[in-house]
C-alpha cells in the first residue's frame, strides 16, 4: 500500500510532533503533513501521572500557545470546551496536574486527522530529495509506504536501564516509567528501594511515603547524586528557558557547550520545590513523639551490583563514594529512577552513510533543527540536540518555538512569528555593549570588537 506523497511526515507522536500536527493544521496553505505512531493511542508518559504531580512549567507551555496563542488547541480552549474555565479559574494554580496535561494532549490528537496510529516505521530511504517511509501495523502486519519531502522525528526517549540492573528486570524491579502499573506490588512489598535521583525519583518516594502508614513496608532511598538538592528555580534564572539562550548556546564551541552541559545538571534535573517539602514536611510529621519513621536515604552511592539474596529478594552492592566504602542491602522491590536515553532509530539506518556526525558521534544539528546529511531531503529533530543547543531541547515550553521554525522551513515562508521577544538579561556580549552603551577594550582584537 503506497500513501500519496506529504509535505511533511512526523515519526512518533510526543507532545512535541503533537504540537508540530496542530501548528500545521491551522497554518494558511496547502501544506499536506501526516504523523505515524506505534502506539494504539497518544498517551504521556501514563505510569508516572501519580496523583497530585504537577508539571514543571507553566500551563502556557502548552502544545502552541508561545507562537500562537489564537490557536483552538490551546490549553485555554481546551477548559472552555471541557466546560472547567470557572473551575481552573478558582484553581489558582500556574502548575497544572499532569493528568490534566496528558488530558489536554489526548483531546487535541482526537481532534487532527492527520494522526496515524498502530503505525510503526521500521525503514526510510531517500531517492532525489523524496523520502520513503515503511511502516507496519504492529497488530496486523499490514504495511505502508508513504513518501514525503520532509521528516520530523520525534520519538522521544526510553527508560534508562543501567548495566547492573538489565538480567534482573521483574514485577519486582522495574523502570519508574511503569510505576502506576507496579504500584500494588510496591505496597504488598515487605521493603521497597528507590534508586536514583531527580524529580522522577523524588514523586515515586513521596508516593510510597505517604501510603506507607497503610501499608507495612520499608522504604529506602539511594542515589549517586551528592545529594537529595532541589532544582535550581527562581524567576530570573528562568530566562534561560527563551529562544534567545538557544541561540546563544548554539554559537558557543562544542567544548565549551559539553563543559556547560555538565555543569547545569540543578537547571533540570534537580527535585521541585514543592515535592521536596513535601517529603520533608512528611518525615517531620512521622517523627513528631520519638517516632522513627520506617525510612531511609542515603546519597553519594550507587549500586554498583545486584544479585539474590537468602530471603528470596534481592541484595544490593552499595558504594558510598565520598567515603568509598561498600556495603549490601537487601530489599524485595527496586524502583529505577535511573533517567531516560536516546537513541538513534534503527529505521535510519539505511541513510547512516549521509548524516554528519561531531568527533563524539552525535548527530550534527543546524540551528534550525535539520540534520546535516547529504542528503537532498531535509530531516528534522525534536528533543535530540541537548548537546547542540543546550537544555532547552527537551523544555516544554520551548517546543512550539521549535516547531514554528521547523514548520516555516516545510512551508518556504513565514507561517509563524518566531521572532525573539525581549527578555530583561542579555546573552551575548555583543548585544549587552551595543544596548547599554558599553565599548570594547582598545587591546581587543577586532574579532572579539565585532563579533556577534
Amino acid at each position: 500500500m503506497t500513501d500519496t506523497d506529504y509535505d511533511l511526515l512526523g515519526i512518533g507522536l510526543g507532545p512535541f510532533n503533537l504540537g508540530l500536527a496542530a501548528l500545521a493544521d491551522e497554518a494558511p496553505g496547502d501544506i499536506d503533513a501526516t504523523f505515524l505512531e506505534q502506539k494504539p493511542e497518544f498517551n504521556w508518559h501514563e505510569g508516572t501521572l501519580i496523583e497530585g504531580t504537577t508539571l514543571e512549567v507553566p500551563f502556557f507551555a502548552d502544545l502552541v500557545t508561545m507562537v500562537d496563542p489564537t490557536s483552538r488547541y490551546t490549553f485555554l480552549n481546551y477548559l472552555h470546551e471541557r466546560s472547567r474555565l470557572y473551575d481552573f479559574y478558582f484553581y489558582e494554580e500556574f502548575f497544572i496536574p499532569r493528568r490534566e496535561y496528558n488530558d489536554y494532549c489526548r483531546w487535541v490528537a482526537d481532534s487532527l486527522d492527520s494522526l496515524q496510529f498502530d503505525r510503526r516505521v521500521t525503514d526510510i530511504d531517500e531517492n532525489d530529495g523524496v523520502f520513503e517511509v515503511e511502516s507496519v501495523d504492529p497488530s496486523t502486519g499490514q504495511r505502508q509506504t508513504a513518501t514525503a519531502e520532509n521528516v520530523v522525528v520525534g520519538i522521544g526517549t526510553k527508560p534508562n536501564i543501567p548495566e547492573q540492573f538489565e538480567n534482573h528486570l521483574s514485577r519486582e524491579v522495574f523502570h519508574s516509567a511503569s510505576y502506576l502499573n507496579h504500584r500494588e506490588q510496591c505496597l504488598a512489598s515487605d521493603s521497597v528501594t528507590v534508586v536514583g535521583s531527580g524529580q522522577s525519583a523524588a514523586e515515586v518516594f513521596q508516593d510510597l511515603l505517604e501510603r506507607q502508614g497503610g501499608n507495612d513496608y520499608s522504604l529506602d532511598w539511594i542515589t549517586r547524586s551528592p545529594g537529595f538538592f532541589q532544582m535550581v528555580d527562581g524567576k530570573l534564572g528562568h530566562m534561560v528557558y527563551t529562544p534567545e539562550y538557544t541561540d546563544y548556546f548554539y554559537d558557543l564551541d562544542q567544548s565549551r557547550k559539553d563543559e556547560l552541559l555538565g555543569d547545569q545538571d540543578l537547571l533540570y534535573k534537580g527535585i521541585d520545590e514543592t515535592t521536596s517539602a513535601k517529603i520533608y514536611d512528611t518525615l517531620y510529621e512521622r517523627s513528631i513523639g520519638a517516632n522513627d519513621p520506617d525510612v531511609g536515604m542515603i546519597a553519594a552511592t550507587e549500586v554498583v551490583e545486584m544479585g539474590g539474596n537468602d530471603a528470596g529478594g534481592y541484595a544490593l552492592l552499595c558504594e558510598q563514594q565520598e567515603e568509598e566504602r561498600r556495603f549490601v542491602h537487601d530489599t524485595d522491590t527496586v524502583v529505577l529512577a535511573t533517567g531516560y536515553s536516546r537513541e538513534d532509530p534503527p529505521f535510519l539506518s539505511p541513510l547512516e552513510e549521509d548524516i554528519h556526525r561531531d568527533g563524539r558521534d552525535r548527530l550534527s544539528i543546524t540551528e534550525d533543527f535539520r540534520l546535516r546529511t547529504d542528503l537532498d531531503g531535509r530531516i528534522f529533530v525534536q528533543n535530540a540536540e541537548l548537546h547542540t543547543h543546550g537544555i532547552n531541547a527537551p523544555d516544554l515550553g520551548l517546543g512550539a518555538h521549535r516547531n514554528a521554525v521547523i514548520f516555516n522551513q516545510v512551508a518556504g515562508r513565514d507561517v509563524y512569528d518566531t521572532s525573539h521577544a525581549d527578555t530583561f538579561q542579555s546573552f551575548k556580549t555583543s548585544e549587552f555593549v551595543a544596548e547599554r552603551g558599553g565599548r570594547w577594550p582598545a587591546e581587543s582584537p577586532p574579532e572579539a570588537r565585532n563579533s556577534d
